[in-house]
């Protein structure tokens, strides 16, 4: 069993990358997206957001414990969880506009494939920079601490792709 939650956590493999294992599992997580998308449903998308939110707080946890590590920088479910809730205001916006889901493709088409470069981007600035208050909110016991940055990094990635799109 340890075997299995550790081969979640580390990505299926990506997060044992010998450069970079944030930046490699983080592009795990637009197969991910995209798998979000393909059902079409905006309850479905934002309720899978949520459970996986959860479960990266839980096989975090659970690699820490045996890894006997804190935050190791092999984990990185909290990075490919993360990648669908950088995309969920833009999601959220075209579905409240058009009143249905987009299809993955408009996320990686000729018009718009640049600004998803730019929100995996962003994200990566602030996972890494990890401004107030993501750097404090590691401090948050087991594997809240592993993902509630990630998490948070999401959300200024929201808000500055809001912004733009305002």
């Amino acid at each position: 069993m340890d075997r299995f939650i550790l081969l979640i956590a580390q990505g299926l493999g990506t997060g044992r990358s010998p450069v970079a294992p944030g930046t490699v599992g983080t592009l795990l997580g637009l197969p991910l997206f995209i798998l979000l998308l393909l059902p079409g449903s905006f309850a479905l998308f934002i309720s899978s957001l949520l459970v996986l939110s959860v479960a990266s707080v839980w096989f975090c946890g659970r690699a820490e414990t045996i890894l006997e590590l804190r935050d190791p920088g092999s984990v990185v479910i909290d990075e490919i969880v993360a990648v669908p809730l950088c995309f969920a205001g833009w999601v959220s916006s075209l579905y409240f506009a058009n009143g249905s889901m987009p299809e993955w493709t408009y996320f990686f088409s000729e018009k718009t494939w640049y600004l998803s470069v730019v929100i995996v981007l962003l994200f990566r600035l602030f996972d890494i920079a990890k401004p107030w208050p993501i750097g404090s909110s590691q401090a948050l016991p087991g594997g809240w601490g592993v993902t509630i940055d990630d998490l948070l990094a999401a959300l200024y990635v929201n808000l500055a792709i809001l912004f733009f799109l305002a």
